[in-house]
């Protein structure tokens, strides 16, 4: 027997074998006893638990729909050559007369289905299945042998269906994966659950394929990657009762695909809303850190984060929220001195002192004002406070004359709650000269463990701290509690943003080339970098034959008998030229440095331990031909990309001193 599930994807049902040990472990559980009643079998690399008594299929990390379980041992071909499992208790049934038939040797055998089908048993190797006919004849009981034969099997291993091997028990590392706008995470309108499940199976597929000496040495089991959804709490809020009553009729569809996708990044920017999603990915993310560990207890790996776009920023802004230890905080104020943004009540007393205000300190005093709260201050909470107008009107152009060494404290970099120390009161990490003081805040919740790495997909962080005010991140500013931060973007992705140009906005320098999981640039890149590298040899051999013309030209006539002089008598000789020549000379030498592939060392920072940290996607040869034609596509491709996948496991195993079996060309 091989034991299968329902599985039930737009009112379509489709039987889905277990994998060969989860089917054996199922197996002996059942052998163990019907007596035990309360028997859960963990199935799917513990993702799922099997109640045997009950037969049903139920997710452990996430809520979903439970489905039906079989032993199965007998099969027939449903639509689309797909085998379908008969009940266990028909399939004892044909299992009975079928062996009653190889004893005996009498076949011809017909029996008939719960649901009126028939099942004719002609020899061991030709077994039909009949579905009954509707008749207009009342009077017409029994089902008759008309319509379409179809073809019974008796065991798995004679029908066509693949059967995985099943997941490594060993579990290394744990990925948190946090999704973007809307309900559905990719082209197909499929749920987070659904693509991080094509993720995990890329992912177990790249370490067979590069990680295969240290799986051989037991060195490496697997990643486990779980999906944190947000959406559904967000929009249980009863929010979406309050759009349906403002929404117009028009354009009906278009409408609601809005207000259940896109609006996501306004609620997002409301101080209510806001609230309400980074409670729901901190605590989501926790409750299943918790639970893996209750299932999980020899568990001795790191964890680690990702997000797809609006979830990206989700868990930026909340890693730049989280506490580090008193032990790192004494580390960092080692490293650049750094003075904190929020002073205490002396501070302000100092600006008022400077502002010639010294009478209005026991109001701030009382109102317990420290300098964090001094510069949250709005015109009207000045004037709740009794403060007259000429001293508001002081205190408020102090406040805009300072903003720009101030630390800005921008909705989701820095809360009321919590200003992480994240730079020096005279050079500060975020450059804001104009910032504006009605920012929204939150109060973001702590994580329970520390992120090894933070992975963004597609990311829009760096559009929204530009938006937010921020020109500039300091390179020596780190998140608190997460020191390994990577950027993946494909070219074509309309939503994605660069990180490194607000670390260093001097310099222009391209992304790193993420390599093909294969070990090569695509073909069609290579054949691109070939014709614009031999269209600047072509150039440079035309100016260096023009250069040779223009010198037989104006060079003065010299002796035959001095064309044996040195070497250092023709360089003399050919630096005394004119002005023109000298530019012909030199014009040619620099295109060949513009060509270089590998461009100069570029601190980036410590956002990323001192590493790289935007990583570009290489294009499909289809993708290139037009790219707005795939740009969508561009922004969903993630989930099923080797190399986005190959970059994830590559750093995760790195930081346990694992490498690839072959390094790949251009990776660092």
């Amino acid at each position: 027997p091989h034991w299968f599930y329902r599985k039930v994807t737009d009112t379509r049902e489709r039987w889905v074998p277990f994998s060969a040990q989860d089917s054996e472990r199922l197996e002996e559980a059942h052998g163990a006893g019907k007596e035990q009643d309360n028997v859960v079998v963990p199935t799917s690399g513990g993702r799922y638990d099997v109640l045997l008594k009950r037969r049903q299929r139920v997710a452990v990390y996430w809520d979903e729909e439970v489905s039906e379980v079989r032993r199965c041992t007998w099969f027939y071909k449903g639509d689309k050559d797909k085998y379908v499992p008969y009940s266990e208790s028909f399939s004892e049934e044909l299992e009975e007369a079928y062996m009653i038939a190889v004893t005996l040797d009498e076949w011809k055998k017909k029996l008939e289905s719960p649901s009126r089908e028939v099942i004719i048993l002609h020899n061991p190797k030709l077994m039909v299945h009949y579905h009954p006919v509707a008749s207009s004849d009342d009077w017409v009981s029994t089902p008759t042998e008309q319509g379409r034969p179809r073809t019974v099997k008796r065991g798995v291993e004679n029908i066509a269906v693949e059967i995985p091997n099943g997941e490594p028990l060993q579990i290394d590392h744990l990925v948190f994966v946090v999704h973007g706008i809307g309900p559905a995470c990719d082209i197909r309108f499929r749920s987070i659950v659904q693509c991080v499940n094509d993720f995990r199976n890329v992912s177990l597929s790249m370490l067979q394929a590069h990680f295969r000496k240290a799986q051989e040495q037991q060195q490496v089991g697997r990643v486990e990657f779980l999906p944190v959804n947000w959406h559904s709490s967000l929009h249980s809020t009863g929010v979406d009762v309050d759009l349906e009553r403002i929404t117009l009729p028009s354009i009906n569809r278009l409408r609601h695909f809005i207000n259940d996708t896109i609006l996501d990044v306004f609620f997002y920017n409301s101080s209510t809303y806001c609230q309400t999603i980074v409670d729901t990915v901190a605590s989501e993310m926790n409750r299943l850190h918790r639970l893996f560990l209750q299932r999980n207890p020899l568990f001795k790996g790191g964890v680690s984060i990702a997000g797809h776009s609006l979830g990206s920023l989700i868990l930026f802004d909340l890693l730049t929220n989280q506490k580090a230890d008193s032990k790192e905080d004494e580390h960092r104020a080692q490293g650049p001195r750094t003075t904190s943004s929020s002073g205490g009540i002396e501070e302000v007393k100092e600006i008022l002192k400077k502002l010639e205000l010294s009478e209005y300190c026991d109001v701030f005093e009382k109102e317990k004002m420290d300098r964090q709260a001094l510069f949250l201050c709005t015109e009207k909470n000045l004037e709740e406070m009794g403060i007259p107008l000429g001293p508001r009107v002081k205190i408020r152009h102090y406040i805009n004359s300072q903003a720009d060494t101030q630390v800005c404290f921008l909705h989701g970099l820095c809360s009321f709650h919590h200003i992480p120390t994240l730079l020096s009161h005279e050079r500060t990490l975020l450059s804001n000269p104009n910032f504006s003081l009605s920012q929204v805040s939150a109060n973001y919740p702590q994580l329970n463990y520390k992120p090894t790495i933070f992975f963004a997909f597609g990311s829009p962080i760096g559009m929204f701290l530009t938006v937010r005010g921020v020109k500039r991140i300091d390179p020596n500013y780190s998140l608190p509690t997460c020191k390994g931060f990577f950027n993946i973007f494909h070219p074509f992705d309309p939503v994605a943003y660069r990180i490194e140009p607000m670390i260093v906005p001097d310099v222009e320098f391209e992304p790193m080339l993420l390599p093909h999981h294969k070990g090569r640039k695509r073909m069609h890149l290579e054949l691109k970098e070939g014709l614009t590298r031999m269209s600047v040899d072509l150039k440079n051999n035309l100016l260096g034959s023009l250069r040779v013309a223009w010198q037989s030209f104006t060079r003065a006539p010299v002796p035959a008998l001095e064309a044996a002089g040195t070497d250092g008598e023709a360089e003399a000789e050919a630096g005394t030229g004119t002005g023109t020549e000298k530019q012909l000379d030199t014009k040619p030498e620099e295109p060949p440095a513009a060509v270089k592939e590998e461009p100069p060392l570029i601190n980036v920072g410590r956002l990323n331990r001192g590493n790289r940290i935007d990583y570009v996607l290489q294009e499909k040869p289809i993708e290139s031909f037009n790219e707005y034609l795939f740009a969508l596509q561009g922004h969903l491709c993630y989930w099923e990309s080797e190399d986005t996948v190959l970059l994830v496991l590559k750093e995760i195993y790195q930081t346990q001193g694992i490498t690839l079996d072959q390094p790949l060309p251009g990776s660092q």
